[in-house]
C-alpha cells in the first residue's frame, strides 16, 4: 500500500506535507485492504474469463480492411461478455470515446416516439447535445424524434425510487449515470442500481434499463449487468482498458440490444462483422487484462488525495472510509486559483509532460471553460494520473486515476504544495 515508505528519495516535499502524507495514509489502511481485496477477486475473475474462452497467440493477431472473420477481435468481445456476467459485448478500438459509446447505444435501442428517462439527474455535460438539451439540428435524439424526461435526485444525492416507480411506466429507456459527472451527488454501488433496476421492471417490464459504466469498471466484484441492468457502456482509455488500450470503448449486456448497438456501430445488416482491429488486439487484450490492478491503484490513489486534502481542511467526496463506486475524487477547492493550483501539481507529478503548465479554455460538448491536468502515456487517459474541473461554482476539482499507487501519490503531494503556495503557506 505504500505504508510509511519515503516520498523523499526522488522527489522533496516540506516536512509539513510528508507529515501529512504519513497521516492520511494511516487513515486510509483499512479502505486500502478492501480495496485490495476488490483488486484481487476482480482480477483473478479476468484470468478465468481469459482461461474460459481460450485464448490464445493467434487471437492477437490483426486484420485490415472489411476486418471480416477477426477471430481475435470477436473472441476479446466474448472475453470481456463472460468477466462482466454479460450475454454478450461489444469491446472495440472503434469506439472515438465513452460517449461516443454511450451514443451508439442510445441510438441503437431508441426509435422516434420513445421516450427516454434519465432517473439520476442532468447527465454528463457532453452527453447534452447528444440528447438535444444543447445544440439544435445536429442529429441529436430530440431531432429523431426522442422524448426526455428526467428525474431529479434526493436532497441527499440519492435515487428517488417512489418517483422512479412512477415515472418508468409508458417510457422505453430508464437510463442511469454511474458516476458522479460534474457534480458533488454520490457515484453509485451496484447495490444502489439493483434497487432502481427492481423499481423500474416492477414498474414497466419492457423498460430497458442502461447504466452509463464509466469509471466504474472493476471498482466492486461485480457489475450493474450481473444486478438488473439491461445494458451498460464504457470507455477503454478509462477503467476497462487498463491504461494500454489507446482508444476504444465497449457495450455490453443483453445479446438482442448488443446486437441493435453493432448496427448503429457500423450499418444496419452488417454490425459486428465489420471493423478490422489495426494492430490493436494485443494492446486491447493486455489492457483488459491489467485493468482489475491498474483500476485498484487509482482508487488507492484517490483515496489518498481525499484523506489528505481533508487534512488540509477541504470537503471531499467521498470520504475515506465510505464504500467506493468509481474511482473518481471530488474535492472542493473554494476558488478559482486553488482550483487551477491543483491542476498544475497533478500536471507536475505526471511522467508524460511535466513541465507543462495547465490553463483553462474551451472544450468541445462543454458550455463552460475547462480545465484538465493530464500527463499521460494516451491522450486524455483519464485511468492515467488526471484531474478536471469547469470553471464555475463551487470550484471543485474532479481527480481521478494513477497507473500506479507509488507515482500517483506525487502528483497528489505536488497539487498540496501547489494549493498552499496559493495559501500563502510555505510548502
Amino acid at each position: 500500500m505504500g505504508g510509511n515508505h519515503t516520498v523523499t528519495a526522488f522527489f522533496h516535499f516540506s516536512e509539513r506535507v510528508e507529515a501529512l502524507a504519513e497521516a492520511a495514509e494511516k487513515r486510509c489502511r483499512g479502505a486500502f485492504d478492501r480495496i485490495e481485496e476488490i483488486q484481487a477477486y476482480n482480477q483473478q475473475k479476468i484470468l478465468h474469463a481469459f482461461q474460459e474462452q481460450r485464448i490464445g497467440g493467434s487471437h492477437l493477431t490483426d486484420t485490415t480492411g472489411y476486418g471480416y472473420d477477426d477471430r481475435g477481435r470477436d473472441a476479446l468481445d466474448q472475453v470481456f461478455a463472460t468477466a462482466v456476467g454479460a450475454e454478450d459485448a461489444l469491446f472495440r478500438a472503434g469506439f472515438a470515446s465513452g460517449t461516443h459509446a454511450i451514443t451508439v447505444a442510445l441510438f441503437g435501442v431508441l426509435r422516434p416516439g420513445d421516450v427516454m428517462l434519465s432517473v439520476s439527474g442532468r447527465p454528463y455535460d457532453t452527453l447534452e447535445e447528444v440528447i438535444g438539451l444543447r445544440g439544435e439540428g445536429n442529429g441529436s435524439l430530440k431531432d429523431f424524434g426522442v422524448e426526455y424526461r428526467q428525474l431529479e435526485l434526493r436532497e441527499d444525492g440519492r435515487f428517488d425510487l417512489p418517483a422512479i416507480a412512477a415515472a418508468c411506466r409508458g417510457v422505453k429507456l430508464c437510463y442511469i449515470q454511474r458516476s458522479r459527472g460534474y457534480s458533488l451527488r454520490p457515484s453509485f454501488t451496484v447495490e444502489e442500481i439493483a434497487e432502481v433496476c427492481r423499481t423500474a421492471k416492477e414498474a414497466n417490464p419492457d423498460c430497458i434499463v442502461m447504466v452509463d459504466n464509466c469509471y466504474g469498471e472493476f471498482s466492486q466484484k461485480v457489475e450493474p449487468v450481473q444486478v438488473g441492468a439491461d445494458i451498460m457502456m464504457g470507455s477503454l482509455i478509462k477503467n476497462a482498458g487498463g491504461g494500454i488500450a489507446q482508444s476504444g470503448g465497449y457495450i455490453a449486456g443483453r445479446h438482442d440490444l448488443v446486437e441493435l448497438c453493432a448496427y448503429r456501430l457500423t450499418s444496419p445488416g452488417t454490425g459486428r462483422e465489420l471493423g478490422c482491429s489495426l494492430g490493436q488486439n494485443r494492446a486491447l487484450y493486455m489492457g483488459l487484462f491489467h485493468a482489475p490492478t491498474v483500476t485498484g491503484e487509482a482508487m488507492k490513489v484517490s483515496c489518498f488525495a481525499n484523506a489528505l486534502f481533508e487534512e488540509l481542511g477541504y470537503q471531499v467526496y467521498p470520504a475515506v472510509d465510505d464504500t467506493r463506486a468509481d474511482i473518481i475524487s471530488a474535492i472542493c477547492l473554494q476558488d478559482k486559483e486553488r482550483l487551477c493550483a491543483f491542476c498544475r501539481g497533478i500536471q507536475a507529478g505526471a511522467p508524460v509532460d511535466s513541465f507543462v503548465t495547465p490553463e483553462p479554455c474551451p472544450m468541445p460538448g462543454y458550455e463552460d471553460e475547462v480545465i484538465m491536468a493530464a500527463g499521460a502515456f494516451t491522450m486524455g487517459s483519464s485511468i492515467e494520473l488526471s484531474a478536471d474541473a469547469p470553471i464555475r461554482e463551487p470550484f471543485a476539482v474532479w481527480f481521478q486515476g494513477g497507473l500506479n499507487y507509488a507515482t500517483g501519490k506525487i502528483g497528489i503531494l505536488k497539487a498540496a504544495e501547489e494549493v498552499l503556495k496559493v495559501n500563502g503557506q510555505t510548502a
